[in-house]
């Protein structure tokens, strides 16, 4: 059994996919939630879905890539629920370009979202996380296998989890530090992947189908929980198997 009865749990990137999936299953589950999202309207959207009383949500407009921001809303939210034990980080982006047609904006872009905002939020929310509490990351299939056109998001979560296992010896004892990585998970992010490459995919996935980002949340509610009180600085593959194929 996983309750997050008491606790506070701050997620980025909560509007859609695997951040929305994980606000979902952690108000199931008792949490009082910090939502944060490029776009408020959408955030605004889903507080309404989990907490029409508006007691047990809060939710802030966050640019990861904005370390100020990153500052500010993690203080503001710890401010309104006295301190945050876990954050969960699902903010990020992922485009498709070869590596020669990927201007210097471009893959600046790219690492100010995946990188530097993983940095930023990290460090920020470090501040203001309780003793036991916990910081989940989400990586990727791709940090380890690579993936065709997509170089620089295949970098950038390569860094994230080297990120999270020195991170987590920086805050251990007191705070544990782990990541998730997804494999082809069906959500808006991957719907051209699907749709170009999905057969292919699948017949590469031994489970001979693609996740869903509610399998994703378990794997991350899990992470947070009490069940996982002995990891820290593990990267866990939730990939239907496509992994060891």
């Amino acid at each position: 059994m996983i309750s997050f009865e008491g606790q506070v749990v701050a997620i980025t990137g909560a509007g859609n996919g695997i951040g929305l999936a994980t606000a979902r299953l952690m108000a199931a589950h008792g949490a009082r939630l910090v939502l944060t999202d490029i776009d408020k309207a959408r955030l605004d959207e889903v507080a309404a879905e989990l907490d029409a009383s508006g007691q047990r949500v809060f939710v802030h407009a966050l640019d990861v890539a904005a370390s100020h921001d990153c500052d500010r809303v993690l203080e503001r939210a710890a401010q309104h629920f006295g301190g945050i034990d876990h954050l969960v980080h699902c903010a990020g982006i992922y485009p498709e370009q070869l590596v020669k047609d990927t201007s210097d904006e471009a893959w600046k872009k790219l690492m100010g979202v995946n990188l530097d905002g993983t940095f930023y939020v990290c460090r920020a929310a470090q501040r203001h996380l309780r003793q036991n509490g916990s910081i989940v990351l989400l990586t990727s299939l791709a940090a380890q296998r690579g993936s065709y056109a997509h170089a620089a998001y295949s970098a950038s979560k390569g860094a994230v989890q080297s990120f999270t296992r020195s991170l987590a010896l920086e805050l251990a004892p007191q705070i544990r530090v782990n990541a998730v990585a997804p494999g082809i998970i069906a959500t808006s992010m991957t719907h051209d992947l699907i749709g170009q490459k999905g057969a292919q995919l699948l017949e590469s996935t031994p489970l001979r189908r693609f996740g869903t980002a509610e399998e994703i949340a378990g794997a991350i509610a899990f992470l947070c929980s009490p069940l996982a009180g002995f990891v820290t600085g593990e990267v866990m593959q939730v990939n239907g198997g496509i992994y060891i194929a």
